[in-house]
């Protein structure tokens, strides 16, 4: 272990998720968020990640039409085991049947454990969509279901289907994410029936339960295909929505009725099934 290590701190005005979301696409450690936050430490340099954080930051505020304020602070420190540290800092989550945990906490003797290391996956159960995700898939899916988890990320909405008995596929268009999902697949001791990189046009399957947890943009842009993977009385779960983009979203679902809306702050996740 080096006797030093890196830690930037940076400071967002408004949209912390969307920069935990850049964060979490781009880099390949942990990072610990705070109200304001987050905070990275590494034992390489982080000064490329504070130049992406700024061009991040500045794309934002064109696409976005207001101005978000950055700050941050580069240090080298001593180290104290910042590894134990940040492990420390990292708390299980209960998610309705599921208890979220890093492989390093003890399991809880009554709910479906799910083991997701923060420095290797890219959802962990902390952030809202993640979370409703998973209270829709609690409620709607049952065991002997089929499903498909488009845009699978770190898989953890998959391992969790899998654990209520549904036979699931997965798919995401970065093999980075379709490699961590079958890392965690592993790491939980479950199997996919089926996963790839691409999308879900790929699959000649119907579906009881199609899940797609990625932004609303993509959500529009991919809406025929979801809605064809769906079996007749199938339900679609739809997350990663702003809510100031929900009207939006639905005006390509209007052929779906909604069982149930989740709101988390800002964060919007949409449970459908066809009329």
């Amino acid at each position: 272990m080096q006797d030093h290590y890196y830690e930037l701190v940076v400071k967002v005005s408004s949209h912390k998720e969307l920069f935990a979301d850049f964060l979490s696409d781009t880099i390949d450690v942990g990072f610990e968020e705070s109200a304001d936050g987050f905070t990275i430490r590494s034992e390489d340099e982080l000064e490329t990640i504070a130049w992406g954080l700024e061009q991040f930051c500045e794309a934002l505020q064109k696409a976005l039409g207001e101005v978000i304020d950055l700050e941050y602070k580069h240090k080298k420190l001593k180290n104290s085991d910042w590894v134990e540290l940040y492990q420390k800092s990292i708390t299980p989550i209960e998610i309705d049947k599921f208890y979220i945990h890093p492989t390093w906490d003890k399991e809880h003797p009554n709910l479906i454990n799910i083991a997701i290391d923060p420095a290797l996956a890219f959802g962990t159960g902390h952030h809202p969509t993640t979370a409703s995700s998973l209270r829709a898939i609690s409620k709607y899916v049952k065991k002997g279901d089929t499903l498909i988890d488009v845009g699978c990320g770190s898989g953890i909405l998959a391992i969790g289907a899998i654990k209520l008995g549904a036979i699931v596929d997965a798919c995401d268009t970065d093999i980075v994410s379709v490699d961590n999902s079958k890392e965690n697949a592993t790491l939980n001791q479950v199997e996919f029936s089926h996963i790839w990189e691409g999308s879900c046009s790929l699959s000649e399957k119907k579906y009881n339960v199609v899940v797609a947890n990625i932004v609303a943009d993509v959500l529009t842009f991919i809406a025929k295909d979801l809605k064809n993977a769906l079996k007749d009385d199938g339900v679609l779960i739809l997350s990663g929505i702003l809510d100031k983009y929900e009207k939006k979203v639905l005006g390509f679902y209007k052929d779906c009725d909604i069982l149930e809306r989740i709101a988390e702050g800002e964060w919007v996740t949409l449970v459908l099934k066809r009329k």
